[in-house]
């Protein structure tokens, strides 16, 4: 540290003696010209004293020390800041080796999970294990098995018309039985959350007949949508991403589903399974979660909208109980025992919210009632969009990203388009 700051140092000297001698002007000349005799001090103010010989060539060479001197500070700067990266790299390799050869299990899980669950930066767990290593914590402890919910649970008010003079309209919105308030009457609710180490925010969807999984089949294999796109393509007011897409790299253009998709109750892309869980919502608007779900079984329970993730995080009331995950953006869908819908995104890779865990969000869909739930899609995709603009930060640093499905809230009494 001290090194970096005696360069800076020297540096800095460098460029004010630069300064100086390129803007003061010459006070030795003018030092010389009142030592001389009267009669040079004469001829040179009639202009009558000629050049020295080389005086034009002196001039020259010392414009050309001046262009040297000023390379000269470049190149330091530039070694300089080579320097200060290369060292942040040694101090970031350092970090992470501490957290993968450390002596906590804990801190080495978390560390290869939260490297694993990005798509362009899974192979730094090879920088510190080998693949052996890496399954053997990848599937330390197997999932639970969620094949049906009790539907019974979810009990939705019928939406009534507000008669004019009652005196509880009168008196505003009011507290539900979560302590949420609608203060604005939209029917929907945005909360900012925030946890050791994450913030994000919950959107409570109180009707839960203006959610459906938004997806664009015709466009599959030709472009994603953004959340923003989604929002505009069926004229709806809120939306967050949904589902998982191929993505070689981290360069995939959210168009092809990695997963089974369900869109106005036809099934797509089948054959690609669902990853570690389901979530889809049948036509009497209840939500569904399951580790895997079948074309058959889609049809048997009158599911319209779906989409693939995982894991499920709320079965029936209970937490389930997952093998460790990483810090990352999150995105989770959940829905209470009164049929209203729970949207959360998490924050990410940043100073101020490095992510959150599967647990994490457990505890969150747990606070605001939900009764079942299921992660979603995260990283660089995790995005809501509501009131017109995005809601939280995008964590990708090559912008905002189109994906292939989005959880989408349509206006109050608009009916579901694709």
């Amino acid at each position: 540290m001290k090194e970096n700051e005696q360069n800076i140092d020297e540096i800095l000297a460098d460029v004010s003696s630069f300064l100086e001698e390129d803007r003061l002007p010459d006070t030795s000349v003018k030092l010389q010209q009142e030592e001389a005799p009267a009669e040079e001090r004469d001829s040179v103010r009639k202009g009558k004293q000629k050049k020295a010989p080389g005086q034009k060539k002196d001039k020259k060479n010392k414009k050309s020390g001046k262009a040297v001197s000023l390379f000269g500070i470049l190149g330091k700067v530039l070694a300089f800041l080579v320097e200060t990266v290369l060292l942040l790299v040694i101090a970031l390799y350092g970090v992470m080796f501490v957290l993968a050869k450390g002596p906590s299990p804990t801190a080495r899980d978390l560390f290869v999970m939260s490297v694993r669950e990005t798509s362009a930066m899974g192979w730094v767990a090879e920088l510190y294990f080998t693949p052996e290593q890496i399954a053997e914590i990848e599937n330390k402890k197997p999932v639970e098995e969620v094949v049906n919910i009790d539907t019974s649970l979810i009990q939705i008010p019928q939406q009534t018309e507000p008669v004019e003079g009652d005196t509880e309209m009168e008196q505003g919105p009011k507290k539900d039985a979560w302590g949420l308030i609608d203060e604005d009457g939209d029917g929907i609710i945005v909360e900012e959350v925030k946890g050791e180490g994450y913030s994000g925010y919950m959107m409570v969807v109180l009707d839960p007949s203006r959610v459906i999984v938004g997806s664009v089949p015709r466009s599959y294999g030709a472009r994603g949508y953004t959340v923003a796109q989604m929002v505009e393509h069926f004229d709806a007011v809120a939306a967050t991403n949904a589902g998982g897409f191929e993505d070689p790299n981290g360069s995939g253009n959210g168009s092809i589903p990695d997963t089974m998709v369900v869109f106005e109750g036809k099934v797509y892309y089948e054959n690609s399974g669902t990853n570690e869980g389901f979530v889809g919502f049948d036509s009497n608007h209840i939500m569904h979660v399951a580790n895997r779900i079948t074309p058959k079984e889609i049809q048997e329970k009158d599911i319209q909208y779906g989409v693939c993730f995982g894991p499920v995080l709320i079965v029936n009331g209970e937490p389930c109980e997952l093998p460790v995950s990483g810090v990352n953006p999150r995105t989770a869908v959940g829905q209470r025992s009164d049929g209203a819908i729970l949207m959360l995104v998490i924050d990410g890779r940043q100073v101020i919210s490095m992510g959150a865990t599967h647990d994490d969000l457990i505890e969150i869909m747990l606070e605001y009632g939900a009764v079942n739930a299921c992660n979603l899609d995260g990283g660089s995709s995790s995005l809501m969009w509501y009131d017109g603009d995005y809601v939280n930060n995008c964590a990708s640093v090559i912008g905002i990203r189109p994906v292939p499905t989005a959880i989408v809230v349509l206006k109050e009494g608009v009916k579901e388009n694709g």
